[in-house]
C-alpha cells in the first residue's frame, strides 16, 4: 500500500471520523475474541471501520468505496487509527482489497475462522467458501444476511449481540427465543433474496453470530 503523495494530503474519512458517526465496534469484537479468539477474519463492506483489527491478529477487509480504497492506501493513517487501541496480538496483520465480494476474491477458500457482514448485504451467499470448518459468521439482518444464515441448515446460532446505551453485550443464553419470526411465511429464502430485507423477528438483536460445522460447499 503506498502512501498519500506530500501534495495531496489525505483528507477523507478515516476510522477517528467513522466512529462519531457509527460508534465504536471494539466492544463487540473484543467480546468475540475473549470467546472464541477468531485468528483471521474477512469484512466485506468494511468501509473504514478498524474495529474488527482492534482485537483479532489478521483482518482483512474488502470494499469498492473509492473513500475505503483511498483510506487503506496509506498505512499510516490507519496505524494512526489503530495506535493505543488494540489488545495484545491484535492488529499485527491487516489486508485490504478494492473489490466486489461478490465476484472471486484474491484469498484462499475455507482461509477464515470469522466472516463479518453488518450492512453488508448478501455475504453468506457469495462468500460462505472461505469459511474454515468450525468458523463463526457474524451478520445482522438488515439486508438479509442473518435471516438466510438462520435457514442455512449447516449453521448454528452460538450467540447474540445486543447494542444498549452504546454498549455491545455478547449473549450466549437463551438463543431459543431468538430467529423467530413475526410472521412465519417470512422464512423464505427466495423472498428474502428478492426483497433484500431481513426477517422481522419477535426478539430483535443488533447481530447474531453463527457456527459452521461442516465444510461449506
Amino acid at each position: 500500500m503506498a502512501s498519500q503523495s506530500k501534495n495531496h494530503p489525505y483528507r477523507g474519512p478515516t476510522w477517528a471520523t467513522y466512529r462519531d458517526s457509527i460508534g465504536d465496534r471494539s466492544e463487540l469484537f473484543g467480546a468475540i475474541a475473549d470467546t472464541w479468539a477468531p485468528q483471521r477474519a474477512l469484512y466485506p463492506g468494511s468501509y473504514v471501520d478498524l474495529s474488527p483489527s482492534t482485537a483479532i491478529p489478521s483482518v482483512t477487509y474488502i470494499d469498492v468505496d473509492r473513500r475505503a480504497v483511498r483510506y487503506f492506501a496509506d498505512p499510516e493513517i490507519v496505524a494512526g487509527d489503530l495506535a493505543g487501541r488494540t489488545r495484545p496480538g491484535a492488529g499485527g496483520n491487516i489486508e485490504f482489497f478494492a473489490a466486489d465480494y461478490a465476484g472471486d476474491l484474491p484469498v484462499g477458500e475455507a482461509s477464515f475462522d470469522l466472516l463479518i457482514s453488518l450492512y453488508a448485504g448478501p455475504f453468506w451467499d457469495n462468500c460462505q467458501r472461505y469459511l474454515a470448518p468450525g468458523g463463526l459468521f457474524l451478520a445482522n439482518a438488515s439486508h438479509g444476511d442473518a435471516s438466510l444464515a438462520a435457514l442455512d441448515p449447516r449453521l448454528t446460532l452460538v450467540g447474540v449481540v445486543r447494542h444498549r446505551d452504546e454498549k455491545f453485550i455478547l449473549d450466549r443464553t437463551a438463543l431459543e427465543k431468538y430467529l423467530i419470526p413475526k410472521k412465519p411465511d417470512a422464512a423464505d429464502p427466495d423472498l428474502i433474496r428478492s426483497s433484500g430485507r431481513g426477517i422481522a423477528y419477535t426478539r430483535p438483536a443488533f447481530a447474531y453470530v453463527f457456527s459452521s460445522s461442516v465444510r461449506q460447499d
